[in-house]
């Protein structure tokens, strides 16, 4: 099964964890995956508050690219927020011939051209479960995941309907049965399509702890080991502010944070270091000691200097 393969930015960087087990556990399953040349930025959401007509054309670039290179017709997009950029915007341009044709005649300057649905976007979870099918996953499993109460996070974008449906948009199973498959204990989760917050830690931090609390708790109060989750958004907001929040509201949640593919191969077996487990901020040692499975020490950080950017100076005059 081969599929052209769009990565995005936070593959590359804050969920290269992602990006590792992913690739990881794509050869068993027999999913080849190939990655677009010279991708660009989805733009995450906030361009699209700006000015539409460049953020689609942003977006759209990365469609014409996957239909020109032409490694089939289907464009799988593993970060939700990527996902929903690139679906979004093929189906706009399905829907409004006007924006197509405005989207292309920016496209035309890089001479590059996109036919509204030329390209299915499809979100990795989707093609596990659906083309590869949980029989075969189950099959791939030499260390299951018994003991592992494992709360399902499908965050707030993949199931939103109108763009790509594979699952319940209001109350959607495929990460749990996914779980189960790989012989986890899958805890009730009701905040499970429930918003992290996305980008509201940089705008209004006491809004985003408390989406982020209601999530911690939600887990907590099923008593799940781990929050497995499809989103680096997501992730990222769960793992590294768990502290802040707790800061904040004087708790003490430790639950750590792990992607679905993350899981998928501690259950092939493979090397927890090579699934990227360590990359995480929250200790998932503790929880993955139920499973036999010997995990790295989180990884300390680097922190970025504080100092400030070198500002211009005016020369002084006389």
């Amino acid at each position: 099964m081969k599929y052209s393969y769009y990565p995005g930015c936070s593959l590359e960087r804050n969920a290269i964890a992602y990006h590792r087990s992913a690739m990881a556990i794509a050869a068993p399953l027999g999913i080849e995956l190939v990655e677009i040349d010279d991708w660009n930025c989805c733009g995450a959401t906030e361009y699209f508050s700006i000015d539409l007509l460049p953020a689609y054309a942003l977006v759209a670039r990365n469609l014409a690219l996957a239909e020109r290179q032409g490694n089939g017709s289907e464009l799988v997009a593993p970060c939700s927020a990527c996902f929903l950029n690139l679906s979004k915007t093929d189906r706009y341009m399905s829907e409004s011939p006007d924006l197509a044709e405005k989207v292309n005649t920016a496209l035309a300057a890089g001479g590059l051209h996109y036919d509204p649905g030329a390209v299915r976007v499809r979100h990795l979870l989707d093609i596990i479960v659906n083309d590869v099918g949980y029989d075969a996953v189950a099959a791939k499993v030499t260390n299951p995941l018994r003991g592992l109460r494992v709360a399902p996070y499908y965050g707030c974008l993949i199931v939103r309907p109108g763009y790509q449906p594979f699952d319940d948009a209001e109350y959607p199973t495929s990460l749990d049965r996914l779980m189960r498959a790989l012989g986890a204990e899958v805890v009730d989760f009701p905040l499970k399509t429930h918003c992290c917050g996305g980008h509201m830690t940089q705008i209004s931090q006491p809004t985003a702890y408390e989406l982020i609390r209601r999530l911690l708790k939600n887990a907590a109060d099923y008593e799940a080991d781990v929050i497995v989750t499809v989103c680096p958004m997501c992730q990222l907001n769960l793992d590294a502010f768990q502290g802040d929040v707790n800061k904040f509201f004087k708790m003490d949640y430790q639950i750590p944070v792990l992607y679905f593919t993350q899981l998928m191969g501690l259950a092939f077996g493979m090397d927890a270091k090579k699934v990227g487990i360590g990359k995480e901020f929250v200790d998932a040692r503790p929880a993955l000691s139920k499973i036999g499975v010997e995990a790295p020490a989180p990884e300390k950080p680097k922190r970025r200097s504080r100092k400030g950017l070198p500002m211009p100076t005016m020369p002084e005059e006389g």
